[in-house]
Formats: structure tokens, sequence, C-alpha cells
């Protein structure tokens, strides 16, 4: 079975970024990302490969953009929605849609699981995550996490699934 996963860090706001940035620095968090993503697919919308330095090592960067002309920064492979990209992810493989908001938002209904970060702060912000619906989501794991010298927010791990996979 194909699974796709959203994965999201989002404040207790739905906050997840502002001027194309978190507004956070979570180290584990990152750690976690690269972990749960190393070696999949990941899909993204065009702001987000925008965000990045470089490419994410061992990992294929499936982009979403409405622009018919855009020319990434970075090899990746261009989709023109978010079907296009899914489409791409094989039926026994697990592909990760890491954001932005727009791409979240589509993805909701076609994800079989999040892999949230909870941040245990609001933020101010330009892109928030949708809201999940308890009717389709279950909760199955929480790992919390307190803030320390390296991390100033406490945040939890939180995993859902999909109620009717």
């Amino acid at each position: 079975m194909k699974e796709l996963i959203i994965i999201a860090a989002a404040g207790e706001n739905n906050a997840l970024g502002i001027n194309n940035d978190l507004p956070w620095h979570l180290p584990d968090d990152f750690k976690r990302f690269k972990i749960l993503t190393s070696g999949h697919k990941i899909i993204m919308g065009r702001k987000t490969l925008e965000s990045f330095p470089k490419p994410l090592p061992n990992r294929e960067h499936i982009v979403v953009t409405r622009d018919k002309n855009y020319i990434p920064k970075f090899p990746c492979t261009l989709t023109h929605s978010l079907e296009e990209a899914i489409a791409i992810v094989g039926p026994n493989e697990r592909a990760f849609i890491i954001g932005g908001g727009e791409i979240y938002k589509q993805s909701m209904s076609l994800a079989t699981d999040i892999e949230l970060t909870r941040i245990h702060a609001a933020f101010k912000a330009d892109t928030y995550f949708p809201k999940i619906d308890t009717a389709q989501w279950e909760l199955v794991k929480e790992e919390y996490h307190g803030k320390d010298e390296k991390h100033q927010f406490d945040f939890t791990y939180q995993t859902f699934r999909r109620k009717d996979i």
C-alpha cells in the first residue's frame, strides 16, 4: 500500500512559518525529520523548496508549482498538481508531504498518516497548518519533550492515522 505521510511542525495556534522561515529552532525535530524522510520521496510546494539553502540529501524532491516556466534552483522533479506529484509515488512506497501550507491543505484528504511536532507556544505566522479533524484522524502515539538548553520550547511528537484505513 502506498503510504502518504504529512510531516510538519506547528505551534499551538497551528502556525507553520513566517516569511518562508520557521519561527523556532528545534534541533531534535530536525533530526527526527531527517530520520523519518531519508531514503524517501518528499513532496513540497515551490516556496518550500526555495526555503532550502541546498537540496536535502538522500531524498527525491518532488515539487508542485502552478508556474509552467518555473526553473528550480536544485535538481528535482517538477509537477503541476498534488495529484501528479502523488502519482510518481509507487504502489508500495512511502512518501512525505513536507509543506507548505497550501500543499498541506490539499493533502489532508489524501494522506494516510500525519507526523506532527506540536510546539507548545503560539507564534506570529503567515502560514498555518490545517485543523486536524478528529472524526477522520486518530492520535496513535505521543512523545513529549520539555524545553532544555538546545530547545526554547516544549514540544510533543504526535502520530495520527486516518481512521478509515
